[in-house]
């Protein structure tokens, strides 16, 4: 059951594809406040009640016991104590001994979570702008709940089979020929791979839609040889626009009056990478269309994917948060400078980047109403997507675009995936990305992943060996690092055959990861699910914080800490240990349900098959079109039968119907033996464990 109901003035923000009715009368289980322009659900807790959701988000898959903040930043540094990040996902489940129940609130300006914070036994969820539809959602379960929710936001974005290929990244790669090294480096060790993805430093100037010749004299031909050699590019597209008469981007955007203006009319100036820039108003359609045309350029030399970057927006500084900073700096020289007075001075010019006095400095044209930035602040980075997936779109309507983003918010999910930010290189960050994983699919995100190795700061061979092992799960799957940290391409390393080993296993299991990531994405499921999903009447289920389901019959359990050889496991339920060193090392090992210490080398990762189920892995390949969808081993325990329905597609099909796409795998035992069979497949059985 959903039901909406509206406050103030809402603004429509795309994130609801199916249009509910708006309800009277009083919302079920929460007490509605106003204080001034903001208005506040507040509802009790009990002591054992868990609280889900919120998608990209510091802290643990319960979100309880922290106050987070719906207000997309542009901060690198992803610690416990930060309450935002990229992305505004609203959407909480509380789940206890009364019931199923959540809210989404469709608000594109701040809203805080108070998830027991300020008081440990009440959760306050507060729109700060007091603008919003809330829908009330509530189920008998949480998977249910979910998968109310994401009938109503729509489809998730499907990207192009070689979307789940290997993607190599880089701020740094700055020349043609870096790229084609890297290139060379994997295909000469036969490390898989399918993307190159290209940084700033391909533009002339950090224009948008601009390459530098010096540095890229043809581009075409570049992708056209990579092309030759099953690799595609991925150039990053940023917001900002640079202020450069002469700029064709530019001198349009000014022309036709598409970028964001201050309140007297004057274009808003900010600073992102090529000093002065200024914003496009992705808040107008006539807006996103002319934006998402400019990538046909590109479109049109042979590139097939973008990312989008610094949309939320980014903002190092503008004119005004300049003048004021050097006001400061005047105002205090030649004193003696205080303890005081020196953190004045050090936050007026730390504190430009990214100021709410910045946020509140310019306005969009909504439906024709000039709005303050703040109050759709969150919107941001969303429209820009729709924008590219607009302009990919009436480029090629026959097939699948790839596109990515950084900011984010519900409705986006539709249009592209989302990369979970500027990580950092620490074993805590992969923890993180495992948990970001399960709130990002209740929020209809399923193709997403972190950055591999982590990109701020300098990686270890190991912290990279472990992070890709739990990559080789997530849908985008991207190793990406910063300027000025060290190399971390997998040839780099003295254990480059181990990294490369388990690039083949994610090879292998591409069969089963598509098929599941389809099936999520037709079916409004979750690819990744909290064991508490699954096993809501086990106990230990409910605290588990470092395991998560993946699709219908497996499960994930990554090993996250330094120096660690294993870790301890929970088994909900008899399942099948499959120890991977490579596609074609590794090792089954039976487990009764309960605790378990697991062996684990550097070399080693887990993926745990439920009993009863079998699950499809191929002989792998070095890039996704070399992957044989239909030449499959079959792993599992079973007692006497199973079964498991393989989605596959030709994998840029834009209107794929589930039923056509799904061929029945049938695995009996007899005899202590298994053997399968599947319409147009050649089976072998003889990895699943009868008895």
């Amino acid at each position: 059951m959903i039901r909406r109901y509206d406050y103030g003035s809402p603004i429509f923000t795309h994130a609801i594809a199916i249009p509910q009715p708006v309800c009277t009368g009083d919302m079920p289980r929460f007490t509605v406040e106003k204080n001034g322009d903001a208005i506040s659900f507040r509802v009790h807790m009990d002591e054992d009640d868990q609280i889900f959701g919120l998608g990209e988000s510091v802290r643990g898959i319960n979100k309880r016991g922290h106050r987070y903040r719906a207000w997309c930043s542009d901060d690198f540094s992803h610690t416990e104590d930060k309450a935002s990040l990229y992305a505004s996902h609203n959407l909480v489940l509380f789940s206890g001994k009364s019931g199923v129940f959540g809210l989404y609130v469709d608000d594109p300006g701040a809203v805080t979570f108070d998830l027991g914070y300020t008081r440990g036994d009440e959760a306050v969820i507060t729109s700060e702008n007091g603008n919003c539809s809330v829908y009330y959602i509530e189920a008998d379960t949480l998977i249910g709940a979910v998968k109310e929710f994401r009938h109503i936001i729509g489809r998730s974005y499907l990207p192009p089979k070689w979307g789940l290929g290997y993607i190599q990244s880089r701020w740094g790669y700055t020349t043609e020929e870096d790229l084609r090294e890297v290139a060379k480096n994997h295909r000469e060790r036969h490390i898989p791979i399918d993307m190159l993805s290209m940084d700033i430093d391909y533009m002339e100037d950090f224009k948008d839609f601009t390459w530098d010749a010096k540095k890229f004299p043809d581009l075409k031909a570049m992708i056209s040889d990579f092309k030759a050699d099953n690799l595609r590019v991925v150039p990053i597209i940023d917001a900002g626009v640079k202020l450069c008469p002469g700029d064709p981007t530019y001198d349009e955007g000014v022309e036709k009056g598409y970028f964001v203006k201050k309140e007297d009319g004057s274009t808003f100036i900010g600073a992102v990478w090529p000093g002065k820039a200024v914003f496009p108003d992705f808040m107008r359609n006539d807006v996103r269309q002319w934006f998402g045309d400019k990538y046909h350029g590109m479109l049109e030399a042979g590139v097939e994917a973008f990312w989008n970057d610094m949309n939320e927006p980014a903002i190092f500084y503008s004119e005004e948060g300049l003048d004021d900073a050097y006001a400061k700096a005047d105002e205090l020289r030649g004193k003696n400078i205080g303890v005081y007075d020196y953190f004045d001075l050090k936050d007026a010019f730390t504190g430009m980047s990214n100021s709410m006095a910045d946020y509140t400095r310019f306005y969009h044209d909504v439906d024709g109403q000039q709005v303050r930035h703040d109050k759709v602040h969150n919107l941001y980075g969303a429209m820009m997507t729709k924008a590219g997936a607009q302009g990919m779109k009436s480029f090629n309507p026959d097939k699948r675009h790839l596109l990515f983003s950084r900011a984010s918010f519900i409705g986006a999910h539709r249009d592209g995936g989302v990369w979970q930010g500027d990580n950092f290189s620490w074993w805590s960050h992969i923890l993180l990305n495992m948990r970001e994983l399960a709130g990002m699919n209740m929020c209809g995100f399923l193709y997403t992943g972190a950055d591999l190795g982590g990109f701020g700061q300098n990686t270890t061979e190991d912290l990279l060996q472990r992070w890709l092992q739990l990559g080789v799960f997530t849908p985008l799957m991207r190793n990406h690092a910063a300027l000025g940290t060290r190399d971390q391409e997998i040839y780099r390393f003295s254990m480059q055959e181990d990294m490369k080993n388990i690039l083949t296993v994610r090879y292998a299991l591409l069969p089963y990861l598509y098929s599941e990531f389809m099936k999520c994405a037709l079916t409004g499921s979750s690819m990744f699910r909290p064991l508490a999903f699954d096993y809501p009447q086990d106990p230990a289920c409910l605290r588990i914080e470092d395991q998560l389901m993946l699709g219908g019959e497996c499960m994930i359990a990554p090993v996250y800490e330094q120096n660690a050889r294993g870790r301890n496991v929970y088994l909900p339920e008899d399942m099948l240990l499959v120890r991977f060193r490579s596609a074609e090392d590794y090792c089954l090992i039976p487990m009764e349900k309960g605790r378990h210490w697991i062996d684990l080398e550097l070399n080693e990762m887990p993926l745990f098959i439920r009993k009863g189920c079998v699950i499809p892995m191929s002989r792998g390949g070095e890039w996704v079109g070399g992957v044989d969808f239909t030449d499959l081993t079959l792993l599992g325990w079973i007692d006497c039968a199973s079964c498991y329905k393989l989605y596959n597609d030709d994998g840029f099909t834009t209107s794929p119907v589930l039923e056509e796409g799904l061929r029945t795998i049938r695995c009996k035992a007899e005899g202590g033996r298994a053997d399968a069979a599947g319409e147009g497949l050649r089976l072998d059985a003889a990895k699943v464990i009868v008895g």
